[in-house]
């Protein structure tokens, strides 16, 4: 299960990603926003990666106007590690390396096929371990 939400500026691209999503046969849990009504992004940050962390979803995915603020917003979450990815590259290190469960992205900077690639990308990457658990454990440590 996959946990996708964002803000105003992100909703019309989450929904092209939703779609997706469901095309690769991929469970997705919305938790929001449902409308373009303005909102502020680090409420709409919250459920998502609570969802994450409890297990309820395996990782998840925000997206703002540009990711930016949504980004921080998440990694203010201990145990998120939330990563703003604008390219494919990008996205497949963020699990590889940095076993990111959560991405964000820009719903006014990303396109529609270049945020499936993204998310493709990071979906179909798995950790790598070794020296990159190691320095995961390093960022879990600077949360305490």
């Amino acid at each position: 299960m996959i946990g996708i939400g964002s803000d105003h500026a992100g909703f019309e691209l989450k929904g092209y990603i939703i779609e997706h999503l469901k095309e690769r046969g991929i469970e997705v849990k919305d938790y929001g926003v449902y409308n373009e009504d303005s909102v502020d992004y680090p409420d709409c940050a919250v459920p998502v990666c609570e969802a994450v962390l409890s297990g309820e979803c395996e990782r998840g995915i925000l997206i703002c106007g540009t990711g930016i603020g949504i980004s921080i917003s998440a990694n203010k979450i201990k145990g998120i590690r939330a990563a703003l990815c604008g390219d494919v590259f990008s996205a497949a290190m963020a699990k590889e390396h940095n076993d990111a469960n959560v991405i964000c992205l820009g719903g006014r900077v990303v396109g529609r096929e270049l945020a499936y690639m993204i998310v493709d990308a990071w979906l179909d990457r798995e950790h790598l371990g070794g020296k990159h658990a190691r320095r995961v454990a390093k960022i879990h440590a600077l949360e305490q």
